[in-house]
């Protein structure tokens, strides 16, 4: 989002933050009423575009989501939307995807509740390297034509049991409302507004090896140190690094690999 839109989704969050949701059933209700706004206005492209319509005065569609919700949601999804159709977007999508991000991030609030954001954040992860190394798996979860009672009952089969249950609804989300996204790019996006939870940053840590917990604390502290905020890890173990780890932290790669040293080696000879 850029622009207008990042302004007035910066103000929806301000908006969220301020219900202070202490209790994971709350804030489930309210990450699943806002999913199912959002589903209505995919479905219903004339009513996004009017309720996103630079044009129209603000109050007019604010009183429209409100007389479309009202009884039907509780007063804080109500209220959200409300705001939400009021406040000005560069696009109607824009708008639509604010209020998915908002049930995203009621959901990491339920998770938050419950003492397991840093389960939530670790089994996103996890699963998606297992989807990301099972390309059929990949597939069947993308195909559109499987029906949605198939894949949810391929995820249940898969998770139940392994991750929590705030884990296996969201992720039973975007995998059953993709709204246009690779699973892979939806997963990011939840584990991205989860880590924004906490204030923190998440480093992929690469080993040839398991590192021990001590080890791992370590690393912890010496990249919070660097980059001034609480780092979470996300350890693979990639037999192909021969030796070191790598770290990769957004954009930035901390390579200090047997593998990177050797290709450097081979890069100057082939010179």
């Amino acid at each position: 989002m850029r622009g207008a839109s990042r302004a007035s989704f910066a103000e929806l969050t301000e908006r969220l933050e301020a219900e202070s949701i202490t209790t994971a059933a709350v804030a489930t209700r309210l990450a699943d009423e806002l999913f199912a706004v959002v589903g209505l206005l995919d479905a219903e492209h004339p009513l996004r575009r009017a309720l996103a319509d630079p044009g129209k005065p603000a109050a007019e569609k604010g009183a429209v989501a409100a007389a479309l919700l009202h009884g039907k949601v509780t007063r804080r999804t109500e209220e959200l939307v409300v705001a939400a159709v009021e406040a000005r977007w560069a696009t109607p999508g824009d708008m639509v995807d604010a209020i998915e991000q908002l049930a995203i991030e009621a959901m990491v609030l339920a998770a938050e509740a419950d003492g397991a954001l840093d389960d939530l954040e670790d089994e996103l992860f996890r699963f998606g390297r297992v989807v990301a190394g099972q390309p059929d798996l990949r597939a069947a979860l993308a195909d559109p034509s499987l029906p949605a009672e198939r894949k949810q009952a391929l995820l249940s089969a898969l998770l139940d049991g392994k991750v929590t249950p705030v884990t296996l609804r969201l992720i039973s989300q975007v995998v059953l409302h993709p709204r246009g996204r690779s699973l892979t790019a939806a997963l990011d996006l939840c584990a991205a507004i989860a880590a924004r939870r906490r204030e923190q940053l998440i480093a992929v840590v690469r080993s040839a090896v398991e590192l021990s917990a001590t080890q791992r604390r370590r690393l912890a502290d010496a990249l919070a140190v660097t980059y001034g905020h609480h780092v979470h890890l996300n350890v693979v173990i990639d037999p192909s690094v021969m030796g070191g780890i790598s770290v990769q932290i957004g954009d930035e790669l901390i390579d200090g690999t047997v593998a990177s040293r050797l290709a450097a080696v081979r890069r100057k000879l082939a010179g």
